[in-house]
């Protein structure tokens, strides 16, 4: 079984999520550290709980969802896994980071992509992949049938969804994602976004605004 640890990072209230299994490798999904603290924090969780990071997955490159990954790649010597469709994005995320008032260097180039409808393995754990754009042009989401839980990037939040007025982005093609993609998992399925509390599609379903 996956099991799966939140982390709240950088000024942006970004969701870090560490997926590990039991015996002991990790992957990092979205890493969010600007802060030299924040990546301590995570670094001493890897170090208290004996694991191992095998890779970064990203659900999307926005700069909030990718500060933490030259840090991860320097310390780890770890590849680095997003959608190709992602790419424009993240080449943009150095002139992004000015406009926003942060340092940030050249963005980290991808070791690999993440192909989306089919399975990312860790150990005997798997993922399904979900293609979700909208938001960004190659968002993708991470679902766990196993433990009921649904990892939505910024795609899908507690009463909200993602913005779309960012380069990339399109209201209805993220409409769609949602409603294609996410609504047809099981209501109980638990969804941790890529900011503010979780959720489950019940609820969103239920009473998301956006998505009546």
């Amino acid at each position: 079984m996956l099991h799966l640890a939140t982390f709240t990072f950088n000024p942006f209230s970004e969701n870090t999520y560490v997926l590990y299994n039991e015996k002991g490798d990790a992957w990092i999904v979205d890493p969010g550290m600007y802060h030299a603290e924040e990546v301590t924090e995570l670094t001493n969780f890897l170090k208290e709980k004996n694991l191992t990071p095998r890779a970064i997955i990203n659900t999307h490159a926005h700069i909030d969802h990718i500060f933490g990954v030259p840090a991860l790649k320097n310390k780890f010597s770890i590849p680095f896994h997003l959608h190709e469709a992602e790419l424009p994005v993240l080449n943009g995320a150095k002139g992004s980071a000015m406009l926003f008032g942060f340092d940030f260097p050249e963005a980290p180039k991808p070791d690999g992509f993440i192909p989306h409808g089919e399975k990312w393995q860790l150990g005997d754990d798997e993922l399904d992949v979900l293609f979700v754009p909208g938001h960004s042009p190659g968002s993708i989401a991470f679902y766990y049938a196993p433990g009921g839980w649904l990892i939505s990037g910024d795609a899908l939040f507690n009463g909200s969804i993602g913005r779309t007025d960012l380069p990339g982005g399109h209201h209805e093609t993220l409409i769609s994602s949602i409603k294609n993609e996410l609504f047809p998992l099981p209501e109980e399925t638990k969804v941790y976004p890529g900011h503010g509390p979780a959720t489950t599609i019940g609820q969103e379903k239920k009473s998301n605004p956006f998505l009546q």
